[in-house]
């Protein structure tokens, strides 16, 4: 016997996957030459599986100033924030957060999955009662594990739900904080946000927005979800990633709670990892600019969205309720889903291939997001690609016809 043993039908049904002649968690990219260009074995692909919303990963200026920061300051920190990981970058970058939040406060994180995972394990005590969307992403689900007090799911994007469940805790102990994503990352799908903020005011609870797949892409400012609907000021804590539309790495989480600073001593996750890199904050830093100055690069981005999604739908393929960056098709089972993977990637086009129980409906998912970066004829080639393997497998018809429709 051995302690990986438990492992043994995982590492099954990932042989299962080699064997229908796909392997997504063996792609090694050779090169990468933008946002939407790789290599993959010494042949050309287009990327059509990233978060890189707005493209700024090889933009000249962020690479600059990344460059001129790992000259002076070196590869890293080594170390922890409250030990010696803390630089003049840091409270810079936390500041710039601040204010393009328009909250009093930000604390960084070195992945956008601790920003999740510390701010409910810290927030949640053993008096009080955590609840979450159903779909959540993996890195609230395990906060949520990881937190002191009682944990409650309501269904996916259900205002009444929510309502009904606040309706059951009326008079218990401990605060209450509810937790959403303004743009899930499976679907595609944006929270009700504006109905959710009228529950959270009428039962006076805390609501935290994880605005990861949002922030860049949503808003007349590119604040995220909260903003497009005008509930802005109703988000008591902000998280989010500096891995989607910033093109960097890290995780924020912004507040005007008095009191937030506290935090950095409360918060374990924040205080025993090593801090971000000098260059990763400089890099961040000139993508805050960008957002703020640039939003061609959301409008571009929308664009590419709404013709990919268009272009699926038209072809006949059942797809996530609403447009968004994230065009995911739904397809009936895995080896339906593995060999469409594979043809798609023999085809040129990377994309994500998400299975079951990580996908919300237990469906397996082509997931595929576009950036601001891609051209039309990019598109447009993917979409040809993807109606000829959809074809060829016999997934396109009169059964499968887009959920927008």
């Amino acid at each position: 016997m051995s302690i990986l043993d438990k492992f043994t039908p995982l590492a099954e049904a990932r042989k299962g996957l080699a064997g229908l002649g796909a392997d997504p968690f063996a792609v090694t990219f050779d090169s990468v030459s933008s946002p939407a260009e790789a290599t993959i074995d010494g042949r050309p692909v287009l990327i059509l599986g990233s978060n890189n919303y707005l493209g700024l990963t090889f933009d000249a200026d962020v690479i600059a100033d990344g460059l001129a920061a790992l000259e002076k300051f070196g590869s890293g920190t080594t170390g922890s924030r409250i030990a010696n990981g803390t630089f003049g970058g840091h409270h810079a970058l936390e500041r710039r957060i601040a204010e393009v939040f328009r909250r009093k406060h930000a604390l960084t994180f070195s992945t956008g999955y601790q920003a999740n995972l510390g701010m409910l394990m810290t927030l949640v005590g053993k008096d009080d009662t955590l609840l979450i969307d159903a779909d959540s992403h993996a890195s609230i689900y395990d906060g949520a594990r990881m937190a002191a007090g009682q944990v409650i799911r309501f269904r996916h994007n259900d205002p009444d739900d929510l309502a009904r469940r606040l309706r059951r805790l009326e008079g218990a102990p401990g605060e209450t904080l509810v937790v959403i994503e303004g743009i899930y990352s499976m679907l595609g799908d944006r929270a009700p946000v504006a109905e959710i903020a009228a529950v959270k005011r009428e039962h006076g609870v805390t609501l935290l927005v994880d605005e990861a797949h949002s922030f860049g892409v949503l808003g007349p400012n590119g604040l995220g979800a909260m903003e497009e609907a005008g509930v802005y000021d109703d988000a008591d804590f902000i998280v989010g990633t500096f891995s989607k539309s910033l093109g960097s790495v890290g995780g924020y989480c912004v507040s005007d709670l008095d009191g937030f600073e506290i935090l950095r001593l409360a918060c374990r996750p924040y205080m025993f990892t090593a801090s971000l890199p000098p260059s990763v904050i400089a890099t961040t830093l000139k993508a805050l600019d960008h957002v703020e100055n640039r939003p061609e690069l959301r409008q571009r981005l929308a664009a590419n969205a709404d013709r990919l999604y268009s272009g699926l739908a038209k072809a006949g393929f059942k797809l996530g309720a609403q447009v968004s960056p994230i065009v995911s098709v739904r397809l009936p089972d895995i080896p339906v889903a593995a060999a469409f993977w594979g043809a798609l990637l023999a085809e040129g086009v990377y994309v994500n291939l998400a299975l079951p129980p990580a996908t919300p409906t237990l469906e397996p998912l082509l997931r595929t997001s576009v950036t601001a970066a891609h051209s039309f004829a990019q598109i447009d080639r993917a979409i040809a690609a993807i109606v000829a393997v959809g074809n060829r497998l016999g997934v396109i018809g009169a059964d499968a016809v887009s959920s927008a429709q």
